[in-house]
Parts: structure tokens; C-alpha cells; sequence
């Protein structure tokens, strides 16, 4: 594909502008809430200590994969364009995380 087909015609933000539109002022509350996350995770206590271990990694990767984000934004290492091809995966892949979380949870209810 080419690049200019790959690359969107609108520029993203970097440095603190980050922090004036929606989509990215959302980081902040993905700070609180995901540290509140760890808090309740860990102070829970579960019959198997194995699940209480996969969720922990779960949120620790996703906050991990969100500070990553934040600081590429803020540093601008995306060069003010946005590559759709990743975008498009990136909405595939969140939608098989939900499907697959569906999909468990009635396997979860029905047993």
C-alpha cells in the first residue's frame, strides 16, 4: 500500500496538546482508574491465586501499553500522522478481546 494511503490527512497532537482533546484527555482517567485497579486487585482475596495473577498482568500490560501510548504522544514520535492500516488492526483485535470476553462469560454462566 502506499504511504500516502496508509496516512491520514488529519494530524494528531503532541506535548501537552495532547491533553486538550477528548479522545487523549481520557489517558488521565486511565491513570486513575488503572491504579485504582491495581489497588482493588491487590488487596482482594481469591479462592485460586492464579486467576487474581492473570488479572493482574492483564492490567499491568494494559497500563503499561497506555503509558507507552501518552509518551509517544507527548514526545511526537508519530510525526503529526496517523497510520490507518494500525488503527483498523488495532479495532480488530480490541474487538476479538470482547467477543472472546463475551463468549467466556456466558461459557462462565452456564456451567
Amino acid at each position: 500500500m502506499a504511504p500516502s494511503a496508509a496516512s491520514g490527512g488529519s494530524s494528531l497532537p503532541s506535548g501537552f496538546a495532547v491533553f486538550t482533546t477528548f479522545p487523549d484527555l481520557l489517558f488521565i482517567f486511565e491513570f486513575v482508574f488503572g491504579g485504582l485497579v491495581w489497588i482493588l486487585i491487590a488487596s482482594s482475596h481469591v479462592p485460586i491465586p492464579l486467576i487474581q495473577g492473570w488479572v493482574m498482568f492483564t492490567s499491568v500490560s494494559c497500563f503499561i501499553a497506555t503509558t507507552l501510548l501518552l509518551f509517544l504522544y507527548l514526545i511526537g514520535a508519530h510525526g503529526s500522522r496517523t497510520s490507518w492500516i494500525t488503527l483498523v488492526f488495532s479495532f480488530v483485535v480490541t474487538l476479538l478481546y470482547v467477543v472472546h470476553a463475551v463468549f467466556s462469560l456466558i461459557r462462565w454462566k452456564s456451567s
